[in-house]
């Protein structure tokens, strides 16, 4: 072969590989977008429950910044009678109690009744506390919720939801310093874009009796 063909591969090599790169890139950051959009709309529907997503808890039990904020926004919803029933699901972190106990200290102090709460506390990740409060949820006879989570976690929570056989509905928490800082914002909806890319199962779960995806469907 001629000696320009010797380099000519190589340079084919390497242009295919920053393509391949922009389109990833492209492909992240387009459902980055997705998945920031979908989170700041409010889009609670009247359900059988409200179930609280959990979040760190500091040192001596001091729920962190999301931890209340999250409980806040369920105890507003169901002030406003969106669902009878607040179903905390979060178990113990680096710092105990357990998360789903901090969310109902706090919404107990703020006037709801603790026998409208339950608790699922050895959640460690989303997909276990959709998995985990499916069976608190169906004992309650739950086919309906409103999921309650930071703006950015709640496109990934929604669809572990539906993977467990639930009509969805979603609460953004927006008062948090991940959604109010665009830095931490731009951060944490990057990396659940990356997390859907890499679980498609997630990304495609379908709500009960839907005939397709619609994870940019626009609230009704």
């Amino acid at each position: 072969m001629p000696p320009t063909s010797l380099s000519a591969r190589p340079g084919r090599v390497r242009r295919l590989l920053v393509v391949s790169v922009g389109v990833a890139s492209c492909g992240v950051f387009g459902l980055a977008w997705v998945v920031d959009r979908f989170g700041q709309r409010e889009r609670a529907e009247p359900s059988d429950a409200v179930v609280v997503l959990g979040a760190r808890v500091l040192a001596g039990g001091v729920p962190s910044g999301a931890l209340r904020a999250r409980t806040e926004k369920a105890v507003e919803l169901y002030r406003r009678g969106v669902a009878p029933r607040l179903v905390f699901s979060g178990g113990v972190g680096v710092h105990p109690p357990s998360e789903a106990r901090v969310m109902l200290t706090l919404a107990t102090q703020l006037g709801v009744p603790e026998e409208a709460c339950v608790l699922e506390e050895s959640s460690h990740s989303t997909e276990d506390n959709a998995r985990l409060t499916a069976k608190l949820l169906r004992e309650l006879g739950a086919r309906r919720v409103v999921v309650v989570s930071d703006p950015y976690h709640l496109l990934r929570a929604r669809q572990y939801f539906r993977l467990n056989g639930f009509e969805v509905s979603t609460s953004p928490a927006l008062e948090t310093e991940r959604n109010l800082h665009w830095v931490d914002r731009f951060y944490w909806t990057v990396r659940e874009a990356v997390a859907l890319v890499l679980h498609p199962r997630v990304l495609w779960a379908r709500a009960p009796g839907d005939a397709g995806p619609d994870v940019t469907t626009p609230a009704r």
